[in-house]
């Protein structure tokens, strides 16, 4: 199609060959079409990434279906998240359909099919991580409800709901700065997550209420993994850079973290002090247990479909942002500063 003409049903039609009603019949999953032309249109509407109208969809009626987009079902806090937002939606009489998008391009195939199944509004997890939010903004003009999670919108008049990580970050450092800690490892996950931003400037604050200098030495790129805490600082140690304390911005990175520092015959927290980000439910059970900034993960799922149900339910309601706040969970792995030589 030309320019920035919105494919219709008449435009698959056309080039299918067949009847308006017959791609309608596709769309909505209705049975009386033979199997070749079904196929042959599905074919078609993806070559096309058409997309229904969401506003003609809704004015067909709630179908108490919410749809929900998360990166990944793999990763706990995401999975977490979809659960309690599932347990919350049947409380109050919907379904949600999920799906899991890993890249931007994977989301509109997932908004085209949940849109033809007629879900009432969509939950979608870190929005702004990619580019992603892109495909929902179209919806937005049209008023569809959405919600974003774990993200704050932007400029887009949606609700949120989201965690205030700058604050995260900001109590990590200063706990481990109020332990006397002054040359504090960061371990950052992916550049282009929010979260990521918001901690490392919480991170940078901390540091600065203390009057401590920012060091790029020790500010590490990580991905999240286990094994990227464990290979960034294991570079630490090779390259004898002098720390005693490491905030992780997540669990696994501090997990990786503490196994490389055992394996140098470093003792934590007398030698290193470790601080994580989440509290894993198995982060209690780590030898020694970690201390970390908790996330109250279920409240995304709970929140952000009570947020999207409102939104459905009450016309004119104004958007809000929710931002849930983190706390220090302090177990064994932070100690006050002992100044003492690192093990060769």
């Amino acid at each position: 199609m030309a320019g920035n003409k919105r494919i219709t049903i008449a435009d698959i039609a056309r080039m299918a060959g067949v009847s308006k009603q017959t791609v309608s019949r596709v769309i909505n999953d209705k049975p009386d079409v033979a199997p070749q032309t079904r196929e042959r249109i599905k074919a078609i509407i993806k070559s096309l990434g058409y997309s229904p109208d969401p506003i003609a969809r809704s004015m067909k009626g709630s179908t108490h279906t919410l749809g929900c987009i998360t990166p990944n079902l793999s990763d706990f806090n995401f999975s977490s998240i979809v659960q309690a937002a599932q347990t919350e939606a049947r409380r109050n009489g919907f379904l949600i359909f999920t799906g899991s998008a890993p890249s931007e391009i994977d989301v509109l195939p997932l908004v085209n099919e949940m849109m033809a199944r007629r879900v009432d509004g969509f939950m979608v997890i870190n929005p702004h991580d990619d580019l992603r939010y892109r495909h929902f903004l179209p919806l937005i003009e049209a008023k569809v409800p959405v919600v974003y999670i774990k993200n704050s919108p932007h400029d887009e008049p949606v609700s949120a709901v989201c965690m205030d990580d700058f604050s995260g970050g900001l109590i990590a450092t200063r706990y481990l700065a109020s332990l006397g800690h002054t040359s504090i490892v960061t371990l950052l996950g992916p550049e282009n997550e929010e979260c990521t931003r918001d901690r490392l400037s919480g991170y940078l604050k901390g540091l600065g209420e203390a009057g401590l200098q920012e060091d790029q030495r020790l500010i590490i790129q990580g991905d999240w993994t286990a094994e990227s805490g464990k290979m960034a600082v294991k570079k630490l140690l090779d390259y004898q850079v002098d720390f005693t304390a490491i905030f992780a911005q997540n669990d696994r990175m501090a997990l990786g973290a503490m196994q490389i520092l055992r394996e140098k015959g470093l003792r934590i927290p007398e030698d290193i002090s470790v601080i994580g980000y989440d509290d894993l439910p198995l982060t209690a059970y780590f030898t020694p247990p970690l201390t970390t900034i908790r996330q109250p993960i279920k409240k995304f799922g709970q929140i952000g479909a009570q947020l999207l149900i409102e939104t459905i339910n009450k016309p004119g309601f104004k958007p809000k942002v929710v931002r849930l706040d983190p706390q220090l969970v302090i177990r064994q792995t932070c100690a006050p500063f002992q100044q003492k030589p690192h093990p060769k």
